[in-house]
């Protein structure tokens, strides 16, 4: 099979610490005491295995491990323990603010991400007009991006992952945020990489999305997955094991 996307027996932990401490006051009267921490198993035991051209989507409650797993395949994150092998170049729509420089222009972050994704300075240059009309953000695109909305940034971040070309995107969240134009718009361009045969994950509360797009679902339950199956099934079984 052409598998882009191979993961084997993957672990991923992270040491939280057990109390928080944010301000300088806090940091001085405690400075002689350990901060704690204890062991959060994120993601136990993966075996998935994503093959060309699929659309697949994750469900699951919040901290079930989503957002974790898709970081671990944009190599944001690295596994504790197990294998991933991605065959292919990656467009991560993942959360506000990764990949972005709020010091800088939103022009400059166009062709910082662009960079980023291994594009050229022509390449970029003859995407940056598509990114824009996606975007809708013309006459704000000199200005800082930290005085951008979130909403703002929300548009920006996705224009750039939608209109640059690779083999394989991830969404996170995509339609739970922006307008409803700017949601519509989304959902054409899973449409059309779905046309394109491309190789897309979708992380989303939407289940009507997901039945509508995705070819196959992983259902992830406290960092395990606990189903796998085709969209109606994997989102029928979900509906039924929260109402009970």
């Amino acid at each position: 099979m052409n598998f882009v996307i191979q993961i084997k027996d993957l672990h991923k932990k992270f040491r939280i610490p057990r109390e928080k401490r944010d301000t300088l006051k806090e940091n001085i009267l405690h400075f002689y005491k350990r901060v704690e921490k204890e062991d959060f198993h994120a993601l136990k035991n993966i075996n998935l295995d994503i093959q060309h051209g699929e659309f697949l989507g994750i469900i699951g409650k919040n901290g079930s491990g989503k957002s974790t797993l898709l970081k671990i395949i944009a190599n944001i994150y690295k596994p504790t323990t197990g294998e991933i092998s991605v065959n292919g170049s990656v467009s991560p729509f993942l959360e506000l603010g990764i990949g972005f420089n709020g010091d800088l222009s939103a022009r400059e972050n166009v062709y910082l991400n662009g960079i980023i994704m291994g594009l050229s300075r022509k390449e970029i240059d003859e995407k940056y007009n598509e990114v824009l009309a996606f975007a809708g953000l013309d006459e704000f695109m000199e200005m800082r991006l930290k005085n951008f909305s979130s909403g703002m940034q929300v548009r920006l971040a996705f224009a750039i992952a939608a209109t640059i070309d690779t083999d394989i995107y991830l969404c996170d969240e995509v339609l739970a945020v922006g307008d409803i134009n700017f949601q519509k718009k989304s959902l054409n361009i899973f449409s059309d990489l779905k046309k394109k045969g491309k190789t897309v994950i979708l992380v989303s509360h939407d289940l009507d999305s997901i039945k509508k797009f995705c070819t196959k679902v992983v259902l992830l339950e406290k960092g395990i997955i606990t189903k796998v199956g085709n969209a109606e099934d994997v989102v029928n079984y979900y509906i039924q094991k929260s109402e009970e």
